[in-house]
């Protein structure tokens, strides 16, 4: 049971990244990222393949990071004139060719088969237990970090202008804001998190496939950050152990309806998920923490 518990809250903690990465972008910005999951797999493949080739793991982690944010550049740069339903889609696409990608191409990412062996540090030194305790540490000493360093910049000027591209881009415009750039910024440092997100995945896993990284991941995080509070990191941070904690809960429906077969509970599963997307929606939009809107400071005289 301990084992279950720690294997959730480090399950959490790395949803939990997630969902800060996106609340930057959608909360911050308003830009609706719905290529999540591909973020997170690049970020995965890309620290499992390089520690899988010799380099040291939290080298491999940072390196995740930097492709992860060079990845964002790379898919927005193009795209990032785009608004609303067609960057969402755009973005859509981009998960799943990055997944077509890790099924295909066997030289890199052993297709189908998936990566085994992924390095698990301190792992051999700790034991499966000792390692399992530690790794849920420092997932939550990670995302308390990153949970620290988005709310320093949510509050900062160039929070207040994510927040003001978000509202009336062109009037941010207006007011000598570089739309373009600052959103560029901000979908890299999006990307960078994901990216990381991945790379925590596969190092705790130490095993990673294309069927990691499916769409419906993305919906979970989006589950995450609107139950929590669309704009404000604590509501993601809330959201990601609220899913969670659903998502396990609802593990043992079998044991409460007997007449079910696994299929039926698993099909069950995603159709509760589903529900409960629909009823935060409907009964409070605004997530469990809505965004508090600070005043501007007021100028010296």
């Amino acid at each position: 049971m301990l084992s279950y518990v720690i294997f959730s809250l480090t399950t959490a903690g790395i949803y939990g990244l997630l969902a800060l990465s996106l609340n930057l972008i959608w909360g911050g910005a308003g830009m609706v990222n719905l290529g999540l999951a591909g973020f997170f797999a690049v970020g995965a493949y890309a620290s499992a393949i390089l520690s899988l080739a010799g380099v040291p793991v939290p080298l491999a982690i940072l390196a995740a990071c930097v492709v992860g944010a060079a990845t964002g550049i790379g898919a927005t740069w193009a795209t990032v004139r785009l608004r609303g339903d067609y960057l969402a889609i755009v973005t859509l696409g981009f998960a799943e060719v990055v997944r077509l990608v890790a099924m295909n191409e066997r030289w890199l990412t052993n297709g189908t088969d998936g990566l085994p062996g992924i390095p698990a540090p301190l792992k051999s030194v700790l034991g499966p237990q000792g390692f399992a305790v530690f790794y849920l540490c420092l997932v939550l000493a990670i995302l308390g970090a990153v949970f620290f360093l988005l709310r320093r910049l949510d509050l900062s000027p160039f929070g207040r202008v994510l927040k003001a591209i978000r509202e009336d881009q062109d009037l941010a415009g207006f007011a000598g804001k570089n739309a373009m750039r600052v959103k560029l910024i901000a979908f890299a440092c999006s990307a960078g998190i994901a990216g990381l997100a991945g790379a925590l995945y596969a190092h705790y896993q130490s095993y990673i496939s294309p069927d990691h990284f499916q769409p419906l991941l993305t919906i979970y995080i989006f589950l995450a950050v609107t139950s929590g509070g669309v704009g404000r990191p604590a509501g993601a941070f809330l959201g990601a152990f609220l899913v969670i904690l659903f998502l396990e809960g609802t593990r043992f429906l079998g044991h409460l309806l007997p007449g079910l077969s696994s299929g039926q509970v698993a099909a069950s599963r995603e159709m509760l998920v589903g529900l409960a997307f629909l009823l935060v929606l409907h009964l409070r939009p605004q997530g469990i923490l809505p965004e508090r809107i600070r005043p501007a400071p007021r100028s010296q005289p």
